[in-house]
């Protein structure tokens, strides 16, 4: 694997990047043994048109769902299960299994002690992605997987060039290629709405930590 780092990829250059026809041109290039994924997921909703989208180009499709940032617990439950009932319930091009991922919030507080004052968006929740991110290129480095990526870049609030930096970053590191990404163009968070409403999801206002959960009930209220 290449692990120079292209010079378009590097956070001083702000100007967009074309992600999805990137994820095109990376796909369209697989052959006949299909790759196997290892894919970060956050949430069913989330989930719902990245797997639509990335099944036919893989031959499986893992899902890690690490996400020490979500509390309360039944709140992390009540994703994950949610994650489930859509794996179980739609068809998709490709095997789809949620692997069995522990649970531990104190590890995202512990990194986030200092950071408890910043604003939503900014430092804490780079960090927070690195976190993600970080933990599902272990594993795939550790069981073998052909790639990995995440969901994370369907929504709206979250920052797709953090999000691939810090994916191809430790794609270099863990001698794993990261899948970029951007799905919520081209209609990619608008359909994730339709899905979650064809499948009866739980769909939620905040990212799952407790600094984002403040910051949606103060735009609320």
């Amino acid at each position: 694997m290449d692990t120079v780092l292209p010079r378009e990829w590097m956070p001083e250059n702000r100007d967009k990047k074309k992600y999805v026809k990137e994820m095109e041109r990376i796909t369209s290039g697989f052959g006949e043994e299909k790759p196997v994924l290892l894919l970060h997921a956050c949430c069913a909703p989330c989930s719902s048109y990245s797997l639509e989208a990335l099944s036919p180009h893989f031959r499986q499709i893992d899902i890690w769902f690490y996400n020490p940032n979500i509390t309360p617990a039944a709140e992390y439950e009540l994703r994950l299960a949610e994650l489930k009932r859509l794996v179980d319930t739609a068809a998709y091009a490709c095997p789809v299994t949620v692997l069995d991922v522990p649970y531990d919030p104190a590890v995202f507080f512990d990194m986030a002690r200092d950071m408890v004052s910043l604003p939503e968006g900014g430092e804490r929740c780079y960090w927070c992605y690195e976190q993600r991110l970080r933990s599902t290129a272990e594993k795939a480095k550790h069981s073998g997987y052909d790639w990995f990526t995440t969901t994370l870049s369907i929504s709206p609030y979250k920052n797709a060039h953090w999000l691939n930096w810090i994916g191809l970053r430790l794609g270099a590191e863990y001698g794993v290629p990261y899948l970029v990404s951007d799905f919520k163009k081209n209609g990619g968070y608008a359909r994730s709405i339709v899905l979650s409403e064809t499948y009866g999801l739980y769909r939620q206002n905040w990212c799952g930590c407790v600094y984002s959960r403040q910051a949606a009930n103060s735009q609320n209220g």
